[in-house]
C-alpha cells in the first residue's frame, strides 16, 4: 500500500493535463490581447474561450507553437468581431446620445468613445500583420512574444511596430477626413 501513492505520481501526464497547463499559463495573455483590440473585457474573455476551444480541437497542447498560435488567433478573432459588428456599433452610436453617461462629462465621454471607435475602425482597415503587431504589443506582450506570434524574429518587431504605428496614424488621418 505504501507503493500505491508513489506509483500514482509516476503516471504519465494526460493531454488534458497539458492543455490545463497551457490554459493556465496563456489565458491571461490571450484575454489581454483580445481586450486590447476590443476594449471590452467580457467580449475578450469570450474570444479567449473561443480561441482555446479551437486550439484544443485542432492542435496538441504540447506543441511548441501553442503560445504564438493562441496570441495570433486572439488578434484575428477579435479583429473579425470588430469587422462584423460595424453596423451594430453605428446603431449603438445613434442610440447613445443621452442616457446614463450624462452624469459624467458628456462631451468628454463622447469624445473618448468616438476616438476609440475611430482607432478600432482604422485598426480593422490595416493589413492583418500591421493590426496584429499593434494589438499584440500594446496588449503587453514582449518583442519576443510578438515575434513568435507573428512568425518573425524579435529583432524585426520594432520595425514592424513603427511601420504599423505610422500606417495607423495615416489611416486615422485619412479616416477622419473622409
Amino acid at each position: 500500500m505504501i507503493e500505491e501513492p508513489h506509483s500514482r505520481s509516476q503516471q504519465p501526464a494526460t493531454p488534458e493535463d497539458a492543455f490545463d497547463r497551457l490554459f493556465a499559463s496563456e489565458y491571461g495573455k490571450v484575454v489581454a490581447v483580445a481586450n486590447r483590440v476590443l476594449a471590452d473585457r467580457a467580449e475578450a474573455e469570450d474570444v479567449a474561450q473561443e480561441v482555446f476551444l479551437d486550439f484544443h480541437r485542432k492542435h496538441s497542447p504540447d506543441a511548441g507553437y501553442a503560445p504564438a498560435w493562441l496570441h495570433r488567433a486572439a488578434v484575428h478573432t477579435a479583429l473579425n468581431r470588430i469587422r462584423s459588428r460595424r453596423r451594430r456599433e453605428r446603431r449603438e452610436l445613434a442610440d447613445s446620445t443621452g442616457g446614463e453617461k450624462a452624469a459624467l462629462d458628456p462631451q468628454a465621454v463622447l469624445e473618448i468613445e468616438e476616438e476609440r471607435r475611430q482607432v478600432r475602425r482604422a485598426l480593422s482597415r490595416l493589413p492583418r500583420k500591421a493590426s496584429s503587431v499593434l494589438a499584440l504589443r500594446y496588449s503587453g506582450l514582449s518583442y519576443v512574444e510578438v515575434g513568435a506570434a507573428l512568425g518573425v524574429g524579435a529583432n524585426q518587431v520594432g520595425t514592424l511596430l513603427r511601420r504599423a504605428e505610422h500606417a495607423l496614424r495615416k489611416e486615422m488621418t485619412h479616416g477622419t477626413s473622409v
